[in-house]
């Protein structure tokens, strides 16, 4: 199946915009979501929106994009197109995202296949159902990943999965949203809520990184150099963004 834009929405500039516009003018309405909340292995915890469906009908699992959540416009389309058809939807926060700061010295990065298999071996122990899987850009990328690890047992997790928007070569993405229009909307945008977030989690844990450089960081290059990368076990952005790179 091929994705033909509407002809009045030429390029991923407006495709991308636009539905972030409807989204603020109120045009999708948040859904009666039940939240539960999961204790990790690590003492941590995430949690997980869901609109219920029948027990055996499908579920879809959404794994949101960069400083996503359940209340991000294609979550909430999603939702919407989950009840028409009867489904169940389960959207599962990465750490940090679901409007309360998690409490170990870590947040989440594309490549966190070891978090989304935790997360989909829990929801297939629970759903007698068939489960779907669904990642949005960082959520995409973090979501193939978790297939390329998991190999021919993926199968027996999910029937099917599907990848939007993933920014697979995380090197080429990082600097294509790092010049131009991109790093005038995009950056600016991801930066205004990512370092609050990182600077709780310093005060969380005094000394976890350097407080001045994420302060002069001003793109995802420097952010995940200073906070991303070393909070998670890679050497370096470029570390990060190979290894994590589906």
């Amino acid at each position: 199946m091929n994705y033909h834009a509407p002809w009045w929405l030429p390029g991923g500039h407006a495709q991308t915009i636009w539905p972030a516009l409807q989204n603020r003018s109120g045009r999708l309405a948040v859904p009666p979501y039940r939240r539960e909340r999961w204790p990790t292995p690590d003492d941590d915890f995430v949690d997980v929106d869901w609109l219920d469906g029948p027990a055996t009908a499908p579920l879809l699992v959404l794994f949101h994009g960069l400083e996503g959540s359940s209340g991000s416009h294609y979550a909430l389309a999603l939702g919407q197109w989950v009840q028409v058809q009867g489904w169940g939807l389960a959207v599962a926060h990465f750490r940090g995202c679901s409007g309360e700061i998690n409490r170990a010295p870590r947040a989440y990065h594309s490549g966190d296949f070891a978090e989304i298999g935790w997360m989909l071996a829990l929801l297939r122990a629970r759903h007698t159902g068939p489960l779907y899987a669904v990642g949005v850009s960082l959520g995409g990328n973090a979501l193939l990943r978790w297939a390329q690890e998991a190999g021919s047992t993926a199968a027996t997790v999910v029937q099917a999965l599907a990848s939007v928007s993933a920014p697979v070569d995380l090197a080429a993405s990082g600097q294509a949203i790092g010049r131009g229009l991109s790093r005038q909307v995009y950056t600016r945008m991801f930066m205004k809520t990512m370092k609050p977030k990182a600077l709780q989690k310093l005060a969380q844990f005094p000394g976890l990184f350097d407080a001045k450089a994420l302060h002069a960081a001003q793109d995802l290059y420097d952010f995940d150099n200073v906070f991303t990368a070393p909070l998670h076990g890679f050497k370096d952005t470029r570390d990060y963004w190979q290894r994590a790179s589906a």
